[in-house]
């Protein structure tokens, strides 16, 4: 089967080597508001259709075409552009928002200064808004354009976004972010930006004073977030964009420095590819246990036997819209647990064997109902979760060795006295028998 997967890659690069395709489906719903303009954004809606994407466009006030029908989702993937939206149609709330995700449906959110429901909904993914009216100023770099449109340098270290992008264009809300893991930010804001209601200078003020103070009235610097990825533990992925602009053909086409274009373009593409489940996707195809020198899996094992346990991941390839053997987990590992993990070893990949993970261990001498655990989270892959239960019993009658070693000893006791008993009694046997002495003047009868 992987020999004919391997002749076919090939193949399917030569028809498929222009579109980048999700793993979960390519229907896109679109819920743009109606101040702002399908042709403002129409490079990023463009360059999702040259995927292969089908996008529908709605309005947040249209009842059709349902987001969620008969408790069914209708679209892989939701897009809402509706920043200044404050009422939203009865398949469009909150609630329906946060199923959708449950539903292994993913979205982009952008989010905007004023009071909307979206920005009740992002505090119960742990980020924290500023007030209203509050977006993020900088006045580093001097620059001709307002204080709230700035220049942000990516991430260098993100596997999610292309390596040496020029700066990206930014004009919204930042978000503090909370202690929940699921976070996976994207986009922080410099060094020496900082919220406020203000883009003058006076608005620095309100900042210093506000560090003095401490506390939640610090909205400043690098801690402040963006643009913040969401995963579920579904798998089901949500983007927070701090404001729509990012997206625009104005900032797509605007120079962060004469000649040089900002990397906005390519940013929204990556951003999209990773929420669209495009990107940094794995999976397991399947796991094996079995003793060594054997290769069929055993219903139940013994404590102390040798068992290896194999697992194999492979990794989806957008292009070829394949799942492809991947080698690259170095941190993976594997419990064998019964209620805690009684056992928590590396599972490294096997040399020579693209895909392959294995390891092999000691069965502990325990017996119970123990579970081949693999539980790997890390921020930006999809989570890695296996459980296999197997019954681990005490050796049969007939499955303990002959002689113990540790036994020794007590052997030796009990050979000693046999041995002891049939001297004694072989002696006692073989000896003379001897008539008792007369006593002197006793008298003959």
């Amino acid at each position: 089967m992987r020999f004919l997967r391997g002749l076919l890659l090939p193949l399917v690069a030569l028809g498929g080597f222009a579109c980048a395709r999700s793993s979960t489906g390519d229907s896109v719903l679109v819920l743009l508001d109606p101040s702002l303009k399908r042709e403002n954004f129409s490079i990023f809606f463009g360059d999702l259709e040259k995927q292969g994407y089908k996008l529908t466009f709605r309005s947040p006030k249209d009842a059709q075409p349902q987001v969620i029908k008969d408790d069914v989702a209708q679209f892989a993937h939701v897009i809402v552009f509706a920043p200044n939206t404050k009422t939203y149609s009865a398949d469009v709330t909150p609630q329906s928002l946060v199923s959708l995700l449950n539903k292994n449906t993913n979205l982009i959110l952008a989010l905007s200064t004023k009071q909307t429901p979206l920005t009740s909904l992002a505090s119960e993914f742990s980020l924290i808004l500023p007030p209203p009216g509050t977006p993020l100023i900088s006045h580093f770099p001097q620059r001709d354009t307002a204080a709230t449109v700035i220049p942000v340098e990516p991430p260098r270290a993100n596997s999610i976004i292309s390596p040496n992008l020029p700066p990206v264009w930014f004009s919204g809300v930042p978000q503090a972010l909370g202690t929940n893991p699921l976070l996976v930010p994207l986009l922080k804001a410099p060094p020496q930006s900082f919220a406020s209601d203000a883009d003058s200078d006076s608005g620095a003020d309100v900042v210093v004073e506000a560090a003095e103070k401490g506390g939640e009235g610090l909205w400043a610097g690098s801690q402040l977030s963006l643009v913040t990825g969401f995963q579920t533990l579904k798998n089901a992925r949500a983007t927070w964009v701090g404001g729509v602009e990012l997206f625009s053909d104005e900032f797509f086409n605007k120079e962060v420095s004469k000649g040089k274009q900002s990397g906005n373009r390519q940013f929204a593409r990556d951003v999209a590819a990773w929420t669209f489940q495009e990107s940094e996707v794995l999976r397991i195809d399947s796991v094996e246990h079995h003793r060594v020198n054997e290769t069929i899996p055993r219903e139940m094992y013994t404590t102390n036997d040798r068992v290896t346990y194999t697992a194999y991941i492979s990794k989806f390839n957008p292009e070829l819209e394949l799942w492809e053997p991947y080698s690259d987990i170095n941190d993976l590992q594997l419990e064998f647990t019964m209620l805690d993990p009684h056992i928590r070893t590396m599972l490294p990949p096997a040399a020579g064997e693209p895909g392959k993970y294995s390891v092999t261990f000691r069965v502990p001498d325990r017996h119970g109902v123990f579970k081949f655990v693999i539980n790997h989270k890390r921020k930006g892959l999809t989570y890695l979760e296996s459980s296999t239960v197997v019954p681990v019993v005490p050796p049969r009658h007939d499955e303990y060795p002959r002689f113990l070693s540790a036994a020794w000893p007590y052997y030796a006791g009990a050979f000693s006295t046999s041995a002891a008993f049939v001297i004694f009694v072989a002696l006692w046997l073989a000896g003379e028998e001897r008539e008792p002495k007369k006593a002197k003047g006793s008298k003959t009868e």
